[in-house]
């Protein structure tokens, strides 16, 4: 596909794009214009006065007060701290409204926005750092500790939010609220998004202009159908693409409204919901688990909307919270190589245990190991093509999430006779025991449902005469004892549950899971590594 001529003085982003042959195949792209700036199109509703955005303390911003701190912020970034076109400008914070601004500020600059979570210690930013070749980065003060510790050649770092005089903010104030969009190209890349670090190494996502827009045109606007009287929250991190969708980009595109403000817990939460007036709500399985257990005393009937993404949605935890709210859990998968969900249901539509139907304009199948479609029924390969795709950053492993045109999620599926996706496992979370597949997330639900259990990461080890066994990872309930006794009980249970030949042969107990800010479990850090020689 020919790219059209960009608008970046610092051409690194195109020139860094993967060769043209291991692009996927997109299809149902949105009609955009050949010039596209989304930070514009994200500003340009006509609400005025009406709010967009809500901080915990009180605050609101109307859409009219946010046009123009973005354009204020946009000013600084060109003329003072002297941004480009297509320098890459890292961001870091916790969730805010001034956040968003800087995000918008870097888009309506023509610059790259280079997005990771508050979270990320040194290292991590400084990996980021290189592999994006960041010059400029703007810091909620609240956050700079680990990127002065990462010490990146070259880094201008500008922090905001606090009461220096050399503060981003401060010195916006008095800069011309109306700023002039650089007419980007609606394939000029808006973002480098990394992938949140489940399996390890993480990598550079690149998303164009019209990628921004194509989320909320599709998952958005057919699936979680939004209104301009909604008001968003969730937990996610604006760092990561499942928060930027679901707390900026969904919000603005339908003139609504967000609550932006740092993860707290799911008491807080519950409390945001309740004297906000939430009511679309976008968390994960964990957050929705832990909040059950919270809901007694609280007022939540204001949702009407609750997305559930980032890891698998139990069929027990949507009734649950059926049972609990009255509200179905709108379940979805998503990649941060596709930006956000593509995989969905609401409604009348939605069959709990399933993910649901590929969202309008994108295509879904599963492939067996020779990359075939497999008949509905088997087990497979998820591979998905749509408006959006991935585009790793000068990173190798682009021939492997990109084959033949499609998307492959390293996700194991099974579709039904009436075209809808089941989950099974991550293809790397499938266990072969002596012989027997064994998917890790059916384990898990298994042990869930022990009255006893919290959370459940179940991976595979090493063992010399099975090849590999069942290993589970568990958190108990308060005053539950650890011991060999509860051990016995809970495998016993989990027997009864479910094929013996899938329980696991070891549980090990911890005060927490490692999980990443979105909540993802890190199964990759459970895991054993291979067994050695003797000699070793």
């Amino acid at each position: 596909m020919e790219l059209m001529p960009s608008a970046h003085v610092d051409t690194f982003p195109r020139d860094h794009l993967p060769p043209a042959g291991q692009w996927p195949e997109l299809c149902s792209v949105p009609d955009y214009p050949a010039r596209l700036n989304c930070g514009a199109e994200l500003l340009r509703s006509t609400a005025g006065d009406r709010p967009a955005f809500l901080d915990r303390e009180g605050g609101r911003w109307s859409y009219g007060e946010l046009r123009a701190r973005a354009g204020r912020i946009a000013h600084t970034l060109t003329e003072d701290l002297g941004v480009v076109p297509g320098n890459r400008v890292l961001l870091r914070g916790p969730n805010s409204p001034d956040l968003a601004a800087c995000w918008l500020a870097v888009m309506l600059a023509g610059a790259v926005a280079v997005t990771v979570p508050a979270g990320q210690r040194a290292h991590e930013l400084a990996a980021v750092c290189r592999l994006a070749q960041a010059g400029h980065a703007l810091c909620d003060i609240r956050s700079t500790g680990d990127l002065a510790k990462a010490a990146v050649p070259g880094l201008r770092m500008t922090v905001f939010g606090g009461d220096a005089g050399d503060d981003l903010l401060r010195r916006a104030a008095d800069r011309n609220a109306s700023y002039t969009p650089v007419a980007t190209s609606a394939d000029d890349i808006a973002l480098i998004a990394f992938t949140s670090g489940t399996t390890g190494r993480p990598k550079g996502c690149m998303h164009f202009h019209r990628d921004v827009l194509a989320i909320a045109d599709t998952f958005s606007a057919h699936v979680l159908r939004p209104r301009p009287e909604d008001v968003f929250a969730g937990s996610p991190p604006l760092g990561f693409t499942f928060g930027l969708g679901g707390l900026v980009v969904f919000p603005l595109r339908a003139g609504a409204s967000a609550l932006l403000a740092d993860w707290s817990g799911p008491g807080q939460l519950l409390a945001d919901i309740q004297r906000h007036r939430i009511t679309v709500l976008f968390t994960a399985p964990t957050a929705y688990r832990a909040m059950l257990e919270l809901l007694p005393g609280h007022d939540l009937s204001s949702l009407r909307r609750c997305v559930s993404a980032g890891e698998h949605l139990p069929a027990p935890l949507w009734h649950a919270w059926r049972r609990a709210t009255g509200l179905g859990l709108i379940n979805g998968i998503g990649a941060t190589e596709l930006l956000h969900i593509f995989i969905s249901a609401a409604d009348e539509a939605v069959r709990p245990g399933t993910t649901g139907l590929p969202v309008p304009g994108f295509q879904a199948r599963v492939l067996g190991p020779d990359g075939r479609t497999v008949p509905d029924g088997e087990p497979g390969l998820l591979a998905v093509r749509g408006p959006v795709g991935c585009r790793y950053l000068a990173d190798e492993r682009q021939r492997e999430y990109v084959r033949d045109g499609w998307n492959i999620t390293g996700d194991t599926y099974v579709r039904d006779a009436e075209g809808y996706f089941r989950y099974v496992a991550r293809a790397d979370d499938m266990i072969v025991s002596a012989g027997y597949n064994i998917a890790g997330p059916e384990v898990e639900e298994a042990l869930l449902r022990h009255p006893d259990v919290l959370e459940a990461a179940v991976v595979g080890e090493p063992d010399e005469r099975r090849g590999t066994v069942v290993v589970a990872h568990l958190v108990l309930r308060d005053g539950v004892p650890r011991d060999p006794e509860t051990a016995e009980e809970i495998r016993e249970f989990t027997k009864k549950e479910i094929a013996p030949y899938k329980r696991p042969r070891k549980i090990e107990f911890h005060d927490s899971l490692p999980r990443t800010p979105t909540g993802k479990l890190q199964r990759f850090r459970l895991r054993r590594g291979p067994l050695q020689s003797p000699r070793d």
